[in-house]
């Protein structure tokens, strides 16, 4: 069976959980530059890339974030358990005071809004019945209302450290992450025993 692992924030409790499964992840951990590891059954990967190969079927199963699963949407993947580790928040910040999103709705009938996370920033608006733009960026959103480019941002967050130390403030939680296995269905078909094993193994420790 072969395991898409998420490089990144989830990498190290990822190859944890594999440990108690007892999958040798000893040569992953001593290896930052290999991506392949043909005999533990690992490939590793960003977490975001993680859909893609089990949607593939390059890999049977693979670990990656909630949030990755929303803002991809409609992946032909079985998502089979919450490992409950990685835990972040989804949330809708501006800049500390007077909000000027809520302002720019009022003045405008819309509001502006940088993100990595298009899909889920869309959905989450268009639920709420709010008119926005949504502004695509790869880097580091938080620059966007510092510099007046948009009236918000809708981030991935852990602690919230980032959004303080730019003067931005959470107005909105929009969803909550953690980790995630998914499987590929024609996998779990053929490997249902061993896949099935896994995540019991995974619900009872």
């Amino acid at each position: 069976m072969r395991i898409a692992v998420p490089r990144g924030a989830m990498f190290k409790e990822t190859l944890d959980m594999l440990d108690t499964l007892g999958i040798d992840t000893s040569e992953v951990r001593s290896n930052d530059r290999k991506l392949l590891f043909e005999e533990a059954g690992i490939i590793t990967m960003r977490p975001s890339d993680v859909p893609t190969y089990v949607e593939a079927g390059a890999a049977d199963i693979g670990i990656t974030g909630k949030d990755v699963l929303a803002e991809q949407g409609g992946r032909g993947v079985y998502e089979l358990h919450d490992l409950g580790f990685g835990p972040c928040t989804m949330v809708f910040a501006t800049v500390d005071g007077e909000d000027p999103a809520a302002e720019a709705l009022r003045r405008l009938g819309h509001m502006r809004i940088a993100t990595k996370y298009a899909r889920i920033a869309h959905d989450y608006f268009e639920r709420t019945g709010r008119q926005v733009e949504i502004v695509e960026v790869k880097g580091s959103v938080e620059l966007a209302p510092l510099t007046g480019m948009v009236h918000g941002i809708v981030d991935l967050t852990a602690t919230g450290t980032t959004l303080r130390e730019n003067g931005l403030i959470v107005r909105e939680e929009i969803m909550q992450s953690t980790a995630r296995l998914i499987a590929n269905p024609v996998s779990y078909r053929i490997k249902a025993a061993e896949i099935d094993a896994v995540v019991e193994h995974l619900r009872a420790g």
